[in-house]
């Protein structure tokens, strides 16, 4: 009996574990002093996850968030900001929002991140990235118009004045309801990043039913 339960628990992907420890706040998570304003209705929990496409520890948390997300109820609602800190940083974040406008993000995103960090593709020049959204049913036209559009421009500027409120100095990072930080130092590793968000998710639950 107990190898059968041992050897189930070790089949278990690292996004079915929960978080056991007691939350402390300071901790496993920070409060930020100035809240955002989330962007989902009532009765709806938001969590942004905060990335540089550049980044090796935004690609390697990837895989866990992705399963994490995949597993959450319809009351959590996921969502990606590109981290604008200037160069290749505000580059990204362009082409982050302008696969968002073409239609083509959820196809591109993890290729995106698989060109970068496998194939060492730097994707840091407007015609590197038009002839990659290429390959996603666009023109390379339509994708430089995409990436200087006012409406990219637009929410790469939302994107940083979110982060100067954040007053965020790196990534990856979870923001659970606007208020919530969560880093990989905070955490303990990228792989308990999102178990630290899944309870404070439950946290905020309780919070709205109180």
């Amino acid at each position: 009996m107990l190898k059968t339960l041992m050897a189930a628990l070790a089949g278990l992907g690292l996004s079915s574990l929960v978080w056991a420890a007691p939350l402390v706040e300071g901790e496993h998570y920070e409060v930020l002093d100035n809240p955002l304003e989330t962007q989902v209705e009532d009765g709806r929990i938001e969590v942004t996850e905060v990335f540089w496409y550049g980044c090796p520890h935004c690609y390697n948390l990837e895989e866990p968030l992705n399963a994490w997300v995949a597993e959450q109820p319809q009351d959590v609602a996921f969502q990606r900001m590109p981290a604008t800190m200037g160069g290749a940083w505000n580059t990204h974040a362009f082409a982050f929002y302008a696969a968002q406008e073409l239609g083509i993000l959820d196809a591109l995103h993890d290729d995106f991140f698989h060109a970068i960090h496998e194939q060492g593709r730097r994707l840091t020049e407007v015609d590197d990235i038009a002839a990659f959204f290429s390959d996603y049913g666009v023109s390379e036209e339509q994708a430089r118009e995409a990436l200087s559009s006012f409406a990219v421009k637009a929410k790469v500027n939302q994107a940083h004045a979110r982060m100067r409120q954040m007053q965020l100095m790196g990534v990856p990072a979870l923001v659970v309801d606007g208020r919530y930080l969560i880093t990989p130092s905070s955490a303990g590793s990228l792989d308990n990043m999102p178990q630290v968000a899944g309870a404070l998710v439950e946290k905020v639950r309780e919070e709205q039913t109180d």
